[in-house]
């Protein structure tokens, strides 16, 4: 039987359980590049419309 560094199969259990959990959030919450840059472009567009729309003020 080959002993077992207990320090390093704690460290790979932490690793492997971190991995788990940025596995489950990026399921959660990430969303691909594609959808970041079309909300992006439509907060812009939204921008551009409502600036468009207000009145100067003339004094």
């Amino acid at each position: 039987m080959k002993p077992v560094n207990l320090n390093q199969a704690r460290k790979a259990k932490d690793r492997a359980a971190a991995k788990a959990r940025a596995d489950a959030n990026a399921v959660r919450f990430g969303r691909t590049k594609a959808e970041r840059l079309l909300d992006a472009a439509r907060e812009k567009q939204a921008q551009d419309r409502l600036s468009q729309l207000k009145f100067d003020d003339e004094d």
